[in-house]
Parts: structure tokens; sequence; C-alpha cells
């Protein structure tokens, strides 16, 4: 293995707070289960997985917990392929874990332990520095600036690297109020975190709450006055996906497929947005591969179970073809 100051050149990087997951093999309340699969879980290591599956070298760069949890983060993640050189090992804090329920209709109970984790202290380092300044695309979300000062902080300190590095930046706000001290606090900071962008991902409803707009249009002008150069809005209760450029929009219909778990479908859909960036996709094969990804992660439980390699994504998109 390089050394950490010696990366592999890598086509996307992202960070976060990389969590376990135990999730319940028994339906019930999380107060009667007896059985749990461990996982991963964490917004961004979704996506490192999602594009390291889709055949792109991806480094996921964190901090976690000197415990048997945090060990497990770091070699799961080295099972997916992804580089593991940027995470940090704190001897004072814990990794942060959630216990998830099974549910076969409707969301599941999901209960976090996260407070004053090892993921919500993050600290820059040269091994961090060299990946985002050796690499294509820089993948944000705004889960970790509501962790904590240090966190935020760190955030933007990788976007303003990155940015200066030359690398391409998407923000999916990934909204989780109830990390934010305050409604007005949130909605200041991710909206000037999306500025410094250059594609924002935003649920519909994440979009209105954030800009004060009412439909996708609106929404996606918000974002591209204030610098992005792309703005795709998913709007599921519609079954579309709307991709906005300067040059023109683009309307992609979700694909229908049995799904049994949505929790993760967002990080899906910008995991293959991203991959259809680094293959020089166009716009709408870049929308149709990020809607394909994003509907084959809720075909199987977990968070990133379903997420696709690329075999099993051309199949899809071919058995697809008309859709």
């Amino acid at each position: 293995m390089p050394p950490a100051h010696l990366p592999p050149r890598l086509d996307a990087v992202t960070f976060g707070e990389a969590m376990v997951m135990f999730r319940a093999e028994d339906n019930g309340p999380l107060s009667q289960v007896d059985r749990y699969t461990r996982a991963l879980a964490g917004a961004e290591v979704n996506v490192a997985i999602g594009l390291s599956r889709l055949g792109h070298a991806t480094a996921w760069a964190g901090r976690v917990g000197d415990d048997p949890l945090g060990a497990h983060v770091v070699s799961a993640l080295r099972a997916e392929g992804i580089d593991t050189g940027a995470i940090d090992v704190d001897a004072h804090a814990p990794t942060g874990f959630q216990l998830k329920g099974r549910a076969d209709v409707g969301d599941p109970e999901v209960v976090y332990f996260r407070r004053h984790s090892a993921g919500s202290r993050p600290t820059s380092s040269p091994a961090v520095t060299a990946r985002l300044t050796g690499a294509r695309h820089l993948h944000v979300t705004g889960i970790p600036p509501a962790l904590s000062p240090t966190a935020r902080e760190f955030t933007y300190e990788a976007m303003e690297t990155a940015r200066a590095a030359g690398l391409t930046i998407s923000f999916d706000p990934n909204l989780r109020p109830a990390l934010w001290p305050d409604h007005d606090e949130m909605v200041r900071v991710v909206g000037d975190l999306a500025a410094r962008a250059d594609w924002v991902l935003p649920g519909l409803g994440e979009g209105r709450l954030l800009t004060g707009r009412d439909d996708t249009e609106g929404i996606a002008r918000h974002y591209l006055a204030a610098g992005a150069r792309r703005v795709v809005v998913k709007d599921g209760g519609n079954g579309a996906a709307r991709l906005f450029q300067d040059d023109g929009c683009w309307v992609q219909p979700l694909f229908t497929v049995r799904s049994v778990d949505s929790v993760g479908a967002g990080d899906g859909f910008a995991a293959g947005l991203i991959s259809a960036h680094l293959d020089g996709l166009d716009a709408p094969k870049a929308v149709r591969r990020a809607a394909a990804v994003g509907a084959l992660a809720t075909t199987r439980r977990g968070d990133s179970d379903g997420l696709p390699t690329r075999a099993e994504l051309e199949e899809f998109l071919a058995a697809h073809a008309a859709a």
C-alpha cells in the first residue's frame, strides 16, 4: 500500500461520518428485536460505495474511534475497494452507530448513537489534502456541517481546497433538521455551501424549504443564479427527476422497481450522476444513469446493499431501454 500522502490517482473523494448500522432481521419495534445484521451507514459512505462498485477510484475521508466498530468501518470500506488513507483514528471518541428496524411498509424505525462521536471531529491533514488535490470530483452533503463546529470548518476547508485544485463539486443538502441547533442556521449554512458547489441536488421538499420557491424550475433558477452550473431536483412524489442547466432542462421519469428499502436512494442517485460525469456522458444520459442507480439502491434491504456494479447497471438499463 502506498504511503498515506501518496494516494493513487482518484476519480472522486467524499467525506463525512461513517457509522456502523445494526439492521433488524425481525419485524417489530427495536426494543423487541433480537437479531441484527451489521452493515455500514452514512450518506457519504453510500456514495463512495456506489462509485467504487461502478469502477471509479474513490476515497472516503473521516474519523473513526479506536474501537472494534471503527476497525470494521475501515475494513469494510477497503473490502469495497475504497481508498482509506485519509481516515484518522480517534483515541478519545467512539465510532457512532445506529439501530435500524425492519419495515415491510413505510419507513423503518432508526435510532442513532452518534453524539460526540469520532466522526463529528474531522480535521484536515496532509493525507486529506493530497486526496482533494489529486482527484477529479468532490461530493459534499449537508450532514457534516450539522455535526459540530469542527466538522463545519472541515467542510468549508475541503470545498475551498477542491475548488483551488480545479475539482468539480457536487452538493446534496441531505437535510437532517434534528442535527441543527435551529432552522434559520440550517438554511443559512446549507445555502452558503450550495453556492460554493458546481452542482446542487435537492429533493423537492428540501428545495422548497431552502429557497422559498414552490416549483422545480424556481428552485433550479435560484441555485443557477447563485453560481451552480447544474441543478437536479428529485421529485419522487411526481415520479421524476429534473436536471437544469443554463442550456436546457431534462426530465427523467423514475424507474419502476420493487422497492424494499428507500433509504439510500438519494445517495445512489448522486453516485450515478457523478459516475456519468466521470464517464463524460451528456445531461440526458447522466440523469438517466442517476435515476437507474437510485432505483436499484431501493431493491435490497440496507442503505448500500442494492447499489449496482457496472455490469448490473448496464443490464438494468438495457432491460429498460424504452423507459
